[in-house]
């Protein structure tokens, strides 16, 4: 496996044992669907929250939410609402990102930016 696969993995592991410490029961890891992918489904006290995890070793040329832009927000948002449907959830949703910032040895920076976006207008 490559080294930004390894500090990916190792990143969406710690955002999922950030999640887990706070209460959320993780429905879903790496959803794929045709061409939709979701990084982390979970749900907490009756919303489901659709989590995009960005992991980066450092900060030095760009924060990680800066790579969720209005292209990757529509495609999770389709990606989200194709869940849904699939599983027949009735509940609110929420879309969060969690960046890591740190080295694939567990030594991170963790961040949860909840309600980080919201469905756009199409």
């Amino acid at each position: 496996m490559a080294k930004h696969n390894e500090l990916g993995k190792a990143g969406e592991d710690a955002a999922v044992a950030y999640l887990e410490q706070h209460g959320y029961i993780i429905r879903d890891r790496n959803w794929r669907k045709g061409h939709f992918e979701l990084d982390i489904v979970a749900a907490k006290e009756n919303e489901l929250i659709v989590v995009e995890v960005k992991t980066r070793s450092n900060t030095q040329f760009a924060e990680p939410e800066d790579a969720v832009d209005l292209p990757k927000i529509r495609r999770t948002v389709r990606a989200a609402d194709t869940y849904m449907k699939l599983f027949q959830i009735d509940a609110s949703v929420r879309f969060d990102i969690i960046t890591v910032v740190g080295n694939d040895n567990g030594d991170f920076k963790i961040e949860h930016m909840k309600e980080a976006f919201y469905p756009p207008l199409f």
